[in-house]
């Protein structure tokens, strides 16, 4: 049993190949067998070594680890960037050439576009003509002698018949004459995806490909080269898409991520991975999972036919999840607000604001709010107008006698003021952290301290 995922590192990943990486590798590691990271590089202009050390970071960090591939050691089926394999490609082109299932051709892109557009005014599925399989050999040295350089086509068999099990959407058939003679080899020597991707997956053992529905009708083409040289087949599992939160194809636009954004953002990767695991697969247990747990509970029939549909409200729910799990100390680390809450205040400081935090920078605000030497009075104040100014000197007066206890306090304006819930708490969190909503009032308070509560009720009087 193995799978892979195979990018090609042109970008950063984004949310769409990271679920892709990620299902391969639960479906591998849950099933006792091997999960294989392959770098498909042949695109040399678009693809670069910061791209593969971004990939590698990223997969990383969302706790996706695999056991033979890029970076590990002792691989018996390397090496694993493309770029690296030319003589391989070369040897089965070469095969199948000696085959008679590949030729050169030598028509050009304004050939290819006119002959399609023809066809199609016919109304005839566009599919090459197969006219430069009927080349001789001196019509090839003419035309190479001109300095055209050819493709190479993989030659299909009348009358074949493509037929195969797809781990997702059940059986599939294909018929070679609707697909014609196809590019195996691009006229600057470069191997197409079709092939190389097709050749490693059979040489590196793979036996389970699972992918985008978008490469369905790759698949034929695939299974046709692997037979025609007589090499394994692997299985295929070709998931529904990802659309945006408009029903479009996930982009950018519609709300796309890349995994580097995430992370920046302050994600937690068990947060992510839990949002992943669930777009297009179903899982009986709606909680939070261990990434193990994941594994053991994936399953290619729990796999929708549909298209799942990007939710942030859903990746934000796993990230509250994720986030209220953190002990103490793990969300001390996460914080990052050494600079501002000193130890002696940690614990209550995360007991605090721990209930109101989504990321880290939820974190420095509040430090900021309520432990910061700047606080000012500009937010809301027609709040404090409202509250009058009785309010704040008996609040004020309160806190002077040393009665600096959230509960004490509220007490104290609603018996001699006669005010109570929004009425009462409200005008005293604006005036203590300028918020309308936040924390728990007493962890505040105690937080603050007598002083510098006193200093905000003061500034609190003073917009009168």
């Amino acid at each position: 049993m193995k799978t892979r995922f195979a990018p090609s590192p042109t970008g950063l990943i984004h949310l769409g190949n990271a679920r892709t990486a990620l299902f391969s590798a639960l479906y591998g590691v849950g099933q006792n067998g091997t999960f294989l990271l392959r770098i498909e590089d042949t695109d040399k202009a678009r693809s670069t070594l910061e791209h593969i050390e971004d990939l590698v970071r990223d997969l990383h960090w969302l706790g996706i680890e695999w056991q033979e591939g890029e970076g590990v050691s002792g691989g018996e089926h390397g090496p694993y960037r493309q770029s690296a394999r030319d003589v391989i490609y070369d040897a089965y082109y070469q095969k199948l050439i000696d085959l008679g299932r590949a030729y050169p051709c030598y028509c050009s892109a304004e050939e290819l576009d006119l002959e399609r557009k023809l066809q199609k005014a016919s109304a005839q599925a566009p599919r090459y003509s197969g006219k430069c399989k009927r080349l001789s050999q001196a019509d090839c040295q003419a035309l190479e002698a001109k300095g055209v350089k050819p493709t190479l086509r993989f030659k299909i068999q009348v009358g074949e018949i493509i037929s195969f099990k797809d781990g997702v959407k059940g059986q599939q058939t294909f018929k070679a004459e609707d697909i014609g003679d196809f590019i195996i080899r691009r006229n600057d020597g470069g191997s197409s995806f079709m092939f190389c991707n097709a050749i490693d997956d059979s040489l590196m053992g793979v036996t389970h490909v699972m992918r985008g529905e978008d490469h369905l009708t790759n698949t034929p083409r695939q299974l046709m080269i692997l037979k025609a040289l007589g090499m394994r087949e692997p299985g295929y599992a070709h998931m529904a898409l990802i659309n945006g939160v408009d029903g479009a194809p996930l982009s950018k636009r519609n709300g796309s991520l890349s995994i580097q954004d995430m992370r920046e953002a302050g994600f937690l990767p068990i947060a992510v991975v839990n949002y992943m695991a669930r777009l297009g697969h179903y899982y009986e247990k709606n909680e939070l999972m261990s990434y193990a747990d994941l594994a053991a509970h994936f399953r290619l029939e729990s796999l929708g036919n549909s298209a799942a549909r990007f939710d942030p409200d859903q990746l934000l729910y796993w990230q509250r999840v994720a986030a209220h799990r953190l002990d103490d100390l793990a969300l001390w680390d996460w914080f990052d607000v050494k600079e501002i809450v000193s130890v002696t205040q940690r614990d209550l400081f995360i007991k605090t604001v721990r209930e109101n935090i989504l990321f880290p920078k939820d974190a420095l605000r509040y430090a900021k709010i309520l432990l910061g030497t700047d606080f000012a009075l500009t937010e809301h104040q027609e709040i404090i107008l409202q509250a009058g100014l009785s309010f704040f000197d008996l609040a004020y007066q309160t806190l002077e006698a040393g009665f600096c206890d959230f509960k004490v306090l509220a007490d104290t304006l609603a018996q001699h003021l006669g005010v109570k819930g929004k009425a009462l708490f409200m005008p005293l969190r604006v005036a203590l952290t300028g918020e309308l909503h936040g924390p728990q009032m007493g962890g505040i308070l105690e937080l603050l301290g007598q002083a510098e509560a006193l200093r905000r009720l003061q500034l609190a009087r003073e917009v009168f």
